[in-house]
C-alpha cells in the first residue's frame, strides 16, 4: 500500500488543507482524521478516528494537523509522537520562501503565503491565505496566522500566539524588535504599533487591550 496521509481535522480548514497533501504526495492514500467524525466520507475522502488511522495497514503513515486552536494542536502533536506517527508540513505550490528561512516541522503554508529572508519559525506554524512574514522575524511554536496577516520585519512572536484576519504588525528594529507575547491574541483587523504582553487580547487601530463592557 502507498503512503497513508491523514489530515487531522475535518472542519473547514482541514478541507482547505487536503488539496495541499494531494500536491505534495500525489501517489498517497489520503484521509481525514477526526476524533468526532462528522461523516464517513467528506469531499470524496474517508473520515476516520485517530485510533482507526493508527490501526490502518499501510507501508508508512503521516499526519498534518489542521487545527486552528494552538493548545489542541500541541496535544495532538504529542498524541502523534506517542504513537510514532510522522508529522509532516504542507505548503501550497505558490508559496514564496526566500533566503535563510528556518521552518519547524508540522507547518501549514496556505496559498499565497510569503516568508522573506532571515526568518526563524518554530514547529506547527499555520499561515493562512495571503499572509506574510517579513525579514528578521522570530516566531515561536504553535503560532497561528489567520488570512491576510501582515507581519513586518524585526517582529518576535512567542509561542501559542494567534494573529487575526487582516491584522498588521508594525516593523520593529534590530535593537528593539516588536514583541507579541506568549498566548497573546491580536484581533481581526488590528494594527499593532507596539509590543503586546503575554496573554493579552488587543483590538483596533491602533491596537489596544480589549476590555469587556
Amino acid at each position: 500500500m502507498s503512503k497513508l496521509i491523514g489530515i487531522f481535522g475535518a472542519s473547514g480548514f482541514g478541507r482547505e488543507v487536503m488539496p495541499l497533501a494531494g500536491d505534495a504526495y500525489p501517489d498517497s492514500q489520503r484521509v481525514f482524521v477526526d476524533d468526532n467524525p462528522p461523516s464517513k466520507m467528506l469531499n470524496g475522502y474517508s473520515v476516520m478516528t485517530f485510533e482507526e488511522f493508527v490501526a490502518c495497514e499501510a507501508d508508512s503513515k503521516a499526519i498534518c494537523i489542521a487545527i486552528a486552536d494552538s493548545k489542541i494542536r500541541e496535544k495532538l502533536t504529542i498524541k502523534c509522537e506517542q504513537s510514532n506517527i510522522e508529522i509532516i508540513s504542507l505548503q501550497a505550490t505558490n508559496v514564496v520562501i526566500l533566503d535563510e528561512v528556518d521552518l519547524g516541522e508540522g507547518s501549514i503554508l496556505c496559498p499565497f503565503s510569503t516568508i522573506t529572508s532571515n526568518v526563524k519559525i518554530g514547529k506547527s506554524f499555520h499561515s493562512n491565505i495571503y499572509s506574510y512574514v517579513a525579514h528578521d522575524c522570530v516566531i515561536g511554536d504553535y503560532v497561528t496566522f489567520a488570512p491576510r496577516v501582515h507581519c513586518n520585519g524585526n517582529v518576535h512572536i512567542e509561542d501559542f500566539a494567534y494573529i487575526g484576519t487582516g491584522a498588521i504588525i508594525k516593523q520593529g528594529t534590530p535593537d528593539k524588535p516588536l514583541v507579541i507575547g506568549k498566548g497573546a491574541i491580536v484581533g481581526m483587523g488590528a494594527v499593532v504599533t507596539k509590543s503586546v504582553e503575554s496573554g493579552a487580547i488587543v483590538v483596533g487601530n491602533p491596537a489596544r487591550p480589549f476590555v469587556k463592557n
